[in-house]
């Protein structure tokens, strides 16, 4: 891996549920784990939504392995790049060589 490529900062983040003073039980997203990354297969593109033009990014985030980061799935973590975030389609851990994971990403429709 060319530790060199490593050229942006991105914030993974975790989902956890917490219950407020009266019992109620609130999704939050707290900092998991920040790192170096290489961006990579960014597309831009447009879809249609329930009659509603939405943006339809997809980005590719490769990540040195640690133990951290091989805990990560894509159903409770997302990815915060540059004041976007993005929903983590899947996790690719590039044959288990324990080196680095890819996060094929989509940014996250609000």
């Amino acid at each position: 891996m060319n530790i060199a490529l490593l050229n942006t900062r991105i914030t993974i983040q975790q989902q956890t549920t917490t219950v407020d003073t009266i019992g109620n039980h609130i999704n939050t997203w707290q900092d998991y784990y920040t790192c170096a990354a290489t961006v990579s297969g960014e597309t831009n593109g447009e879809a249609e939504e329930a009659a509603t033009t939405v943006d339809d990014t997809n980005a590719c985030f490769t990540i040195r392995y640690c133990a951290l980061v091989s805990a990560i799935t894509n159903t409770n973590f997302r990815v915060d790049f540059d004041g976007q975030l993005y929903d983590i389609l899947s996790v690719d851990h590039q044959n288990y060589k324990r080196k680095s994971i890819k996060l094929h990403c989509r940014k996250a429709r609000r």
